[in-house]
């Protein structure tokens, strides 16, 4: 051996001598209450740290180290009987007797083998010797691991926190010693290079020992990160990759000639196509995940990571929208691929909000009616799509969930996102590529991150809210001063127009001057009129209406190049507010024609179901995006024309809704756009009412 290897090898068993010499006055000194194995352990203690001195001194393959080295071994098999005797269970002690007496023969055996050697035999007779002494290290090594693992794994739960560091010490020990003595017995020769960390294992086991001796010793836990786990895995991994290839290779190598080189060349191609194959697949490492989490660790989900992922999605501004983001951080608990988020829209109904990574799933306008809302919210259960395809239903979600989700095979399960126990929306998880049954630790943590995710989109909905309301302030700031001007004018022209009357001489001029005074004045007062129109007063004054008399009379003040087209199925009458319901049907005939090429037509349809009549304004424009539809149609202030204010879409909409009506819309890029109003009949409009007021009561 050389020197270098021989400095570290007696620097390493001397710090294992004192960390030995250490741990025993630590523990000697200790006012614990001393159990039947406490004198044994430091007993232990002593012996391994004369063996490391030993070995210092005269090399870890001499006489004096074997026999030392032997002799600790026997204390240490003293010392387990000790412990098995001090858990209570005598008739383990009876049955592991004639083991223990069987390894102390060993032991014995290989000090007798010890003691005899003589340098002066020959070589074959000195290897005989090491191979016989290396197999007798071996018997009793692998007996004492098997000793400890009936000590450790028969004891009580109570028992257990007690007996494991003395057991973890020993066998730290034991196991090193057994990798040694099966290199030496390979080779037929001492390794002394490994044997140069012997030492380290005599540390650990004085560490141990030292620990199970702390007050507090039941309660420590050697709890490794699942990021160190899965290195560690990975590491040993490769290593048995590389022995398996030495072997191999050894194989290869003594048959020899062609054959060899040909199976040398289709082992290379198999494995790297094996690599290409198996090493990017999702499916592959899903599955190495799931399996490694369910057999290594207590729980599937290191909490910790989970949650810093989780924080780190919602907050990372630059990631893309916020409710993208929402899906992406529900679907990575599951390493699910994409995913879907649904949620409440003005009339109560789930509709889809965004979409991560799932461009071609087919989303209807209603994802879930109310009654499947309801449901969803009492039950709070997350929802596994393809146990319901399989008919199990423990929570009885079946009905609640529409038949085009369950068709989508791809579908996987449902995250209800529920705030104080209301449902503000719910995100479809896709299968994941291994795909597998949801179980208890799956729905706890889903819960949760749904529950989490619905406050931060309640929140989120809070600050657009406020934001709204902020934009709503000013805009009423400044049409305050609008109006504050508009009626001076007005003020003043009606002035004019009385001054003209008193004072003007010529009665012709007097009759004209106060014709178009008036008619400015009237103007002005329908102006402060409709800048006003968010008043209650106004929206409460609801008539019977001809709704193809008002069509006609909007159509009217259209002309070319864009003809606007008048259907009248039937004559239909409907209980709305007249000038409102012009108002609105000129800002979408307006948008119709802006949104038109030249010379095409605008059509105003005009039907009634058994409850309301119905107006459709259709164009054949370029039409408007989903997402625009959905997210800033009836946005206020939120314009897709150069200078346009924002606020007409918006306007129209609450003008039907305070006529007790519905303005809906449907648009596809490239095809055109359909809006549709709906107001009650008059005949059925107090029928409506008190529906309405019964549901409310």
């Amino acid at each position: 051996m050389s020197g270098v290897w021989h400095l570290i090898a007696v620097a390493n068993y001397l710090a294992a001598a004192g960390a030995a010499l250490l741990a025993a006055a630590w523990l000697l000194s200790r006012r614990l209450p001393r159990g039947p194995a406490t004198g044994w352990l430091v007993a232990a203690l002593l012996a391994s740290a004369l063996w490391a001195l030993l070995a210092a001194a005269t090399g870890s393959d001499s006489r004096p180290s074997g026999i030392a080295e032997a002799a600790r071994n026997l204390v240490m098999l003293v010392a387990i009987y000790r412990l098995f005797a001090s858990d209570g269970r005598h008739s383990s002690v009876a049955a592991i007797r004639p083991v223990m007496v069987s390894l102390a023969l060993v032991e014995c055996l290989l000090c007798t083998l010890l003691a005899l050697e003589n340098e002066q035999w020959s070589a074959a007779v000195q290897v005989a010797i090491l191979q016989t002494g290396i197999m007798f290290r071996l018997l009793a090594t692998i007996g004492g691991l098997v000793l400890l693992q009936n000590l450790y794994v028969g004891a009580s739960p109570a028992a257990r926190a007690s007996l494991r560091w003395p057991a973890s010490a020993f066998a730290a020990q034991w196991l090193f010693d057994f990798q040694l003595y099966t290199v030496a017995y390979l080779l037929k020769e001492w390794p002394h290079e490994l044997a140069s960390f012997q030492g380290l294992a005599g540390i650990a086991l004085s560490g141990m020992i030292a620990l199970g001796a702390t007050r507090k010793a039941g309660e420590l836990r050697l709890q490794p990160s699942r990021a160190v786990a899965f290195q560690s895995i990975s590491l040993l991994a490769m290593g048995v990759y590389l022995l398996a290839m030495s072997a191999l290779g050894e194989w290869l190598a003594g048959i020899g000639g062609d054959i060899a080189r040909v199976l040398q060349f289709a082992i290379v191609v198999v494995v790297a196509i094996a690599a290409l194959l198996l090493v990017p697949s999702a499916r592959l490492r899903g599955w190495l995940r799931v399996t490694l989490t369910k057999h290594l660790f207590r729980h599937r989900y290191d909490y910790r990571e989970e949650w810093l992922r989780f924080t780190r999605t919602i907050g990372d501004v630059g990631g893309g929208l916020f409710a993208e983001r929402v899906v992406q951080a529900a679907a990575d608990v599951t390493d699910s691929p994409a995913g879907l988020l649904l949620t409440r829209d003005d009339e109560g109904a789930l509709t889809l909000a965004a979409r991560w990574r799932w461009p071609t799933i087919e989303v209807p306008g209603e994802c879930f009616d109310a009654a499947a809302i309801r449901s969803l919210e009492q039950s709070s259960a997350i929802v596994e799509l393809d146990g319901l395809r399989r008919g199990h239903d423990p929570k009885g979600t079946a009905p609640a969930i529409p038949d085009w989700l369950l068709a989508q095979s791809r579908a996987w399960a449902i995250v209800p996102l529920l705030h104080f126990d209301r449902l503000v929306g719910a995100v479809v998880l896709a299968r994941p590529p291994h795909a597998r049954r949801l179980d208890w630790e799956d729905f706890d943590l889903l819960r949760v991150v749904g529950q989490q995710l619905a406050s931060y989109l309640a929140e989120h909905a809070g600050q657009e809210a406020l934001a709204e309301a902020g934009r709503f302030d000013d805009f009423h700031r400044r049409i305050a001063f609008v109006m504050h001007d508009i009626k001076n004018l007005a003020s003043q022209l009606s002035l004019l127009a009385r001054n003209a009357e008193r004072h003007a001489d010529n009665p012709e001029f007097r009759a004209d001057m106060l014709v178009t005074l008036r008619s400015s004045s009237e103007k002005l007062q329908t102006l402060l009129s409709r800048l006003s129109r968010y008043n209650a007063t106004a929206t409460q004054q609801l008539e019977e209406v001809e709704l193809g008399e008002t069509a006609r009379r909007v159509a009217a003040q259209f002309v070319a190049p864009h003809a606007v087209v008048t259907i009248e199925t039937e004559e239909c009458r409907v209980r709305a507010n007249r000038e409102a319901l012009e108002q609105v049907l000129v800002h979408l005939v307006q948008n119709a024609v802006d949104a038109s090429e030249l010379g095409s037509q605008i059509f105003i349809r005009l039907s009634a179901d058994a409850f309301h009549g119905i107006v459709e304004v259709v164009d054949s424009g370029h039409g408007m995006s989903p997402d625009f539809v959905r997210n800033r149609l009836f946005k206020p202030f939120v314009s897709s024309k150069p200078g346009g204010f924002g606020i007409g879409a918006y306007e129209a909409r609450e003008l039907v809704r305070a006529m007790k009506g519905r303005l809906d819309v449907e648009s596809h890029e490239g095809l055109g756009t359909r809006f549709t109003i709906r107001l009650p009949l008059a005949g059925s409009a107090e029928l409506i009412d008190s529906f309405a007021r019964s549901a409310a009561s």
